[in-house]
């Protein structure tokens, strides 16, 4: 299961229509709504320089959130859509949509890679290179993987780790079809030149025949 979910803190709205929103920001904050579950739409206000900060920090369209608002139950949230001002660019409105345990979304979940030691190509002086930090996976909202693990053992140097090759946990899938680049292990620095050094000799050499 993954990490703890992190908060978003927002304030029930009272009043909707153009009219309550006009007035929130006003008061500098960015209106909202949390829609879906099954139960009723509920009006929320953000303050703007709160949600200014977890737009910054990036991924904000696809990470769970536990959603707290004052008088109400914690829920589960993604954000669907962020409206922004179309000349300055601020938000302007925030959707937000609520998660049952059964519903499936796309999150980007961090890559971990272990047994270092046991890998040859770095024993022989190659370097990881590592291409996707996170991968965006299909997953349950009642079980997310807290990371997918990618096993450097036996490694070797010029090898490319692609998704196919990570076992995902049950019911998880990649979002991208194809078989995608996680990682690679390039050669030392020092073998690369060699390797230039020596075809520029042999292209050399040819030319002098």
């Amino acid at each position: 299961m993954a990490g703890e979910i992190p908060d978003l803190i927002a304030e029930a709205r009272t009043g909707t229509g153009k009219g309550a929103a006009r007035q929130a920001r006003r008061e500098h904050k960015v209106p909202g709504i949390v829609y879906g579950g099954g139960v009723d739409p509920q009006p929320i206000n953000f303050n703007y320089h709160y949600l200014i900060k977890h737009l910054k920090a990036g991924r904000f369209l696809s990470t769970l959130f536990n959603l707290k608002v004052d008088g109400a139950d914690d829920v589960r949230v993604i954000c669907r859509a962020v409206q922004r001002d179309v000349v300055k660019g601020l938000p302007t409105h925030v959707d937000l949509m609520r998660l049952r345990r059964t519903s499936r979304i796309n999150l980007f979940i961090n890559v971990d890679f272990i047994n270092h030691e046991k890998c040859t190509g770095l024993k022989r002086g190659g370097t990881l290179t590592v291409v996707r930090p996170e991968v965006e996976l299909n997953v349950l909202a009642s079980d997310i993987p807290e990371k997918i693990t990618v096993d450097l053992e036996g490694k070797m140097i010029g090898d490319t780790i692609t998704i196919s090759q990570v076992t995902l946990p049950e019911g998880v899938k990649p979002v991208i079809e194809r078989d995608f680049v996680i990682a690679n292990i390039i050669a030392p620095r020092s073998v690369t030149a060699d390797a230039g050094d020596d075809e520029d000799d042999t292209a050399e050499a040819a030319t002098e025949e």
